[in-house]
């Protein structure tokens, strides 16, 4: 199945999207998460558009196909007014899929707009997050900055910081590449990465009011050696937000949907339950 490039407009940014399926289906809508694209959840976006859903993979604000933010915001509030407002554009009630800074998109974008989510679904992401396990991300933005001399080079970033299993084939990390002065950059807005947006106190406070405001169903699929959401603090998700599910992905690390997408599709689906608006 051949994605389609979409548009759709965010708050004051236009975001890039792939779409699969039939448009007129009960969409679906997945954010990636840091280190990431939109082909990211390429394989769980042709999953639900097989299953009759109409699937879209989309490029956060600043990343990929994006646009940069001409402000420089890159708060998790701005990500989650983008998510509002492409649930907008959907006369039927959308599903929300997110790992990691995606999910926390998910999670904040949803309640502002009640009664038209269907589901959020997170991968390994909570309102309370272990600082120590995002040392690790704060670290992968670290060693991107100067970008990298060669794919092989930013394969081994992946690998080291965020626990992504090597890639078998670095030669496809171009296409999330941008060349600037004989070096390779992730193809994100340098500003994305820095430190007044990697989890300032104000974030957990936005995603504590966010979990307490959630109504529709929430499904969190954690990993179970994440190195950022750990037992308790799904305890205490699941104390702000009664309605949540947790399912465990075994032996996975935080980043698992980057070898697992097929997997999490059936998850996903398996809680959608089938394509009725």
């Amino acid at each position: 199945m051949t994605p389609a490039t979409v548009r759709l407009p965010g708050d004051g940014v236009m975001l890039e999207g792939d779409a699969y399926g039939d448009p007129g289906a009960p969409p679906v809508l997945f954010f990636h998460g840091g280190g990431q694209s939109r082909r990211a959840w390429a394989g769980s976006a042709r999953r639900v558009a097989e299953a009759g859903f109409y699937g879209i993979s989309v490029d956060l604000r600043g990343h990929g196909g994006s646009e940069w933010a001409a402000d420089g915001d890159y708060l998790l509030a701005a990500f989650g007014r983008d998510v509002a407002a492409l649930i907008d554009r959907f006369p039927l009630p959308v599903t929300l899929v997110g790992a990691s800074r995606g999910g926390q998109a998910a999670m904040v974008g949803a309640p502002q707009r009640p009664g038209a989510v269907r589901l959020v679904m997170l991968a390994d992401v909570s309102p309370f997050l272990d600082d120590s396990g995002v040392d690790a991300v704060r670290a992968f933005f670290r060693a991107s900055d100067a970008g990298f001399a060669s794919v092989e080079a930013a394969a081994d970033a992946l690998h080291v910081h965020l626990g992504q299993p090597r890639v078998a084939n670095p030669a496809g990390l171009a296409r999330a590449m941008r060349r600037v002065d004989g070096r390779l950059f992730w193809h994100w807005d340098p500003r994305t990465t820095d430190p007044a947006f990697l989890h300032p106190p104000s974030e957990g406070e936005t995603l504590q009011a966010a979990a307490r405001a959630l109504r529709c169903p929430v499904v969190l699929v954690r990993a179970e050696h994440s190195e950022i959401v750990s037992v308790k603090s799904v305890a205490r998700f699941g104390a702000l937000t009664p309605q949540l599910r947790v399912e465990t992905a075994a032996n996975a690390g935080h980043m698992f949907t980057a070898d697992r997408n097929d997997a999490f599709a059936e998850t996903l689906l398996r809680h959608l339950g089938p394509p009725t608006p």
